[in-house]
Protein backbone atom coordinates (compact mmCIF):
# COMPACT_ATOMS: atom_id res chain seq x y z
CA UNK A 1 0.00 0.00 0.00
CA UNK A 2 1.34 3.42 -1.40
CA UNK A 3 2.38 5.60 2.01
CA UNK A 4 2.14 9.82 2.27
CA UNK A 5 4.91 10.79 4.06
CA UNK A 6 5.11 14.29 5.05
CA UNK A 7 8.93 14.98 5.60
CA UNK A 8 11.02 18.21 6.62
CA UNK A 9 14.30 19.82 4.76
CA UNK A 10 16.34 23.21 5.80
CA UNK A 11 17.17 25.37 2.96
CA UNK A 12 19.29 28.67 2.67
CA UNK A 13 16.04 31.37 3.27
CA UNK A 14 16.02 34.97 2.70
CA UNK A 15 14.43 37.45 4.87
CA UNK A 16 13.76 40.37 5.04
CA UNK A 17 13.76 43.55 7.87
CA UNK A 18 13.82 47.60 8.26
CA UNK A 19 15.93 50.14 9.96
CA UNK A 20 15.36 53.19 10.91
CA UNK A 21 19.01 54.07 10.16
CA UNK A 22 22.19 53.14 8.60
CA UNK A 23 23.94 51.75 12.34
CA UNK A 24 26.77 53.91 13.51
CA UNK A 25 27.39 50.44 15.39
CA UNK A 26 27.65 53.42 18.67
CA UNK A 27 23.82 53.15 19.45
CA UNK A 28 22.81 53.10 23.02
CA UNK A 29 19.79 51.24 22.37
CA UNK A 30 18.43 48.80 19.95
CA UNK A 31 14.77 48.51 19.45
CA UNK A 32 13.56 45.63 18.21
CA UNK A 33 10.22 45.76 16.49
CA UNK A 34 7.54 43.07 15.98
CA UNK A 35 4.65 44.22 13.57
CA UNK A 36 1.17 42.96 13.41
CA UNK A 37 -1.06 40.84 11.20
CA UNK A 38 -1.22 41.71 7.49
CA UNK A 39 1.87 44.27 7.67
CA UNK A 40 4.45 44.71 6.09
CA UNK A 41 7.73 46.33 7.80
CA UNK A 42 8.49 49.05 5.33
CA UNK A 43 5.21 50.67 6.47
CA UNK A 44 4.70 49.62 9.94
CA UNK A 45 8.72 51.29 11.04
CA UNK A 46 7.37 54.85 9.89
CA UNK A 47 5.26 55.55 12.94
CA UNK A 48 8.90 54.83 14.28
CA UNK A 49 11.18 57.15 12.33
CA UNK A 50 10.23 60.58 14.21
CA UNK A 51 12.14 58.47 17.59
CA UNK A 52 15.26 57.43 15.93
CA UNK A 53 18.81 58.98 16.65
CA UNK A 54 22.21 58.79 16.63
CA UNK A 55 22.07 57.29 19.95
CA UNK A 56 18.20 54.64 19.12
CA UNK A 57 17.84 52.58 16.02
CA UNK A 58 14.58 50.35 15.37
CA UNK A 59 15.18 46.90 13.59
CA UNK A 60 11.97 45.57 12.34
CA UNK A 61 12.15 41.98 11.27
CA UNK A 62 8.82 40.66 8.95
CA UNK A 63 6.75 37.44 9.13
CA UNK A 64 8.15 35.59 6.44
CA UNK A 65 4.24 34.06 5.80
CA UNK A 66 2.89 36.29 3.23
CA UNK A 67 -0.66 36.39 1.91
CA UNK A 68 -3.17 39.21 -0.01
CA UNK A 69 -5.17 41.29 2.28
CA UNK A 70 -8.38 41.10 0.47
CA UNK A 71 -9.08 38.53 -2.46
CA UNK A 72 -6.54 37.20 -4.89
CA UNK A 73 -4.93 40.35 -5.86
CA UNK A 74 -3.85 44.10 -4.80
CA UNK A 75 -1.66 44.60 -1.33
CA UNK A 76 -0.27 42.31 0.11
CA UNK A 77 0.67 41.37 4.03
CA UNK A 78 3.05 39.54 6.45
CA UNK A 79 2.20 37.24 9.47
CA UNK A 80 4.34 35.46 11.82
CA UNK A 81 2.20 32.11 12.07
CA UNK A 82 -0.94 30.35 11.02
CA UNK A 83 -2.11 27.21 12.64
CA UNK A 84 -0.97 25.13 10.02
CA UNK A 85 2.34 23.85 11.00
CA UNK A 86 2.46 26.12 13.98
CA UNK A 87 5.12 24.50 15.72
CA UNK A 88 7.47 24.36 13.07
CA UNK A 89 6.22 28.34 11.95
CA UNK A 90 7.50 29.40 15.80
CA UNK A 91 10.97 27.06 14.96
CA UNK A 92 11.90 28.61 11.94
CA UNK A 93 11.02 32.73 13.32
CA UNK A 94 13.28 31.25 16.22
CA UNK A 95 16.21 30.90 13.86
CA UNK A 96 15.50 33.55 11.97
CA UNK A 97 15.29 36.48 14.58
CA UNK A 98 17.82 34.60 16.72
CA UNK A 99 20.01 35.15 13.53
CA UNK A 100 19.15 38.61 12.45
CA UNK A 101 19.19 39.92 16.04
CA UNK A 102 22.51 38.38 17.02
CA UNK A 103 24.40 38.98 13.77
CA UNK A 104 23.49 42.87 14.24
CA UNK A 105 24.88 42.91 17.77
CA UNK A 106 27.93 41.57 17.23
CA UNK A 107 28.93 44.39 15.58
CA UNK A 108 28.90 46.73 18.40
CA UNK A 109 32.14 47.22 20.83
CA UNK A 110 30.19 48.41 23.59
CA UNK A 111 26.66 46.58 23.99
CA UNK A 112 23.65 48.50 23.80
CA UNK A 113 20.31 47.88 25.44
CA UNK A 114 18.28 46.00 23.31
CA UNK A 115 14.59 46.76 23.93
CA UNK A 116 11.41 44.89 22.49
CA UNK A 117 7.92 46.19 21.55
CA UNK A 118 5.31 43.78 20.06
CA UNK A 119 2.24 44.95 18.16
CA UNK A 120 -0.67 42.78 17.97
CA UNK A 121 0.19 39.28 16.78
CA UNK A 122 3.67 40.59 17.01
CA UNK A 123 3.30 40.62 20.73
CA UNK A 124 2.90 36.96 21.03
CA UNK A 125 5.84 35.93 18.32
CA UNK A 126 8.11 38.97 20.68
CA UNK A 127 7.49 37.14 24.13
CA UNK A 128 8.03 33.50 22.61
CA UNK A 129 11.49 34.52 21.24
CA UNK A 130 12.24 36.78 24.05
CA UNK A 131 11.57 34.19 26.23
CA UNK A 132 14.07 31.79 24.68
CA UNK A 133 16.67 34.58 23.67
CA UNK A 134 20.04 34.02 25.24
CA UNK A 135 20.59 38.10 25.88
CA UNK A 136 19.45 40.32 27.74
CA UNK A 137 15.76 42.23 26.86
CA UNK A 138 15.76 46.05 29.30
CA UNK A 139 12.15 46.50 28.25
CA UNK A 140 9.50 44.52 26.27
CA UNK A 141 6.65 46.69 25.34
CA UNK A 142 3.08 44.77 24.66
CA UNK A 143 0.73 46.67 22.02
CA UNK A 144 -2.56 45.18 21.62
CA UNK A 145 -1.46 42.05 22.65
CA UNK A 146 -0.29 39.92 25.35
CA UNK A 147 2.09 37.11 26.32
CA UNK A 148 1.86 33.72 24.34
CA UNK A 149 -0.27 31.81 25.57
CA UNK A 150 1.84 28.73 25.30
CA UNK A 151 4.78 29.88 27.54
CA UNK A 152 6.42 28.60 30.20
CA UNK A 153 5.63 30.58 33.43
CA UNK A 154 8.67 29.42 35.67
CA UNK A 155 10.84 29.48 32.93
CA UNK A 156 9.30 33.17 31.56
CA UNK A 157 9.52 34.55 35.62
CA UNK A 158 13.13 34.08 35.58
CA UNK A 159 13.87 35.59 32.24
CA UNK A 160 11.70 38.60 32.54
CA UNK A 161 12.94 39.10 36.00
CA UNK A 162 14.77 41.83 35.66
CA UNK A 163 13.05 43.32 32.23
CA UNK A 164 10.81 46.20 32.53
CA UNK A 165 7.14 45.61 31.16
CA UNK A 166 4.78 48.21 29.75
CA UNK A 167 0.91 47.21 28.43
CA UNK A 168 -0.73 49.63 25.99
CA UNK A 169 -4.47 49.64 24.93
CA UNK A 170 -6.45 51.23 23.77
CA UNK A 171 -9.95 51.61 24.59
CA UNK A 172 -11.52 50.97 21.59
CA UNK A 173 -9.70 47.77 20.41
CA UNK A 174 -12.38 45.78 19.09
CA UNK A 175 -10.00 42.67 19.61
CA UNK A 176 -9.36 42.76 23.05
CA UNK A 177 -12.27 41.21 24.52
CA UNK A 178 -12.35 41.05 28.81
CA UNK A 179 -11.55 37.52 28.81
CA UNK A 180 -8.68 38.05 26.93
CA UNK A 181 -7.61 40.79 29.18
CA UNK A 182 -8.34 38.81 32.43
CA UNK A 183 -6.13 36.07 31.51
CA UNK A 184 -3.07 38.65 30.38
CA UNK A 185 -3.88 39.87 34.01
CA UNK A 186 -3.48 36.84 35.46
CA UNK A 187 -0.19 35.57 33.36
CA UNK A 188 1.80 38.85 34.25
CA UNK A 189 1.06 38.44 37.84
CA UNK A 190 2.10 34.82 38.01
CA UNK A 191 5.60 36.34 36.92
CA UNK A 192 5.35 38.30 40.60
CA UNK A 193 5.48 41.38 38.48
CA UNK A 194 3.44 44.55 38.23
CA UNK A 195 3.70 46.38 34.40
CA UNK A 196 2.85 49.98 33.67
CA UNK A 197 -0.91 50.08 31.59
CA UNK A 198 -0.82 52.98 29.27
CA UNK A 199 -4.40 53.62 27.80
CA UNK A 200 -4.96 55.81 25.12
CA UNK A 201 -8.60 56.99 23.29
CA UNK A 202 -8.58 54.40 20.01
CA UNK A 203 -8.48 51.22 18.91
CA UNK A 204 -6.36 48.75 16.98
CA UNK A 205 -3.42 50.95 15.84
CA UNK A 206 -0.37 52.35 16.65
CA UNK A 207 -0.86 55.75 18.68
CA UNK A 208 1.57 58.50 17.83
CA UNK A 209 1.70 60.32 21.04
CA UNK A 210 2.08 57.12 23.34
CA UNK A 211 4.70 56.88 21.52
CA UNK A 212 6.25 60.04 21.99
CA UNK A 213 5.70 59.93 26.05
CA UNK A 214 7.82 56.19 25.64
CA UNK A 215 10.59 57.40 23.53
CA UNK A 216 10.50 61.04 25.23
Amino acid sequence: MAENLKKRIQFNFEAVYSISHEPNFEESEVWILFHGYGQLTEFFIRKFLPFDSEQRIFLAPEGTNYSYLKDFHGRVGANWMTSHDRELAIENNHRYLDKLVEGFLEAYKNSPKVNVLGFSQGAATATRWASRWTGEIDQLILWAGGFAHDLNIEESRKRFENTTMTIVLGDQDEFLTPERLKKQEDFIKSFGKVPEILNFSGGHFIDSEVLRGLFK
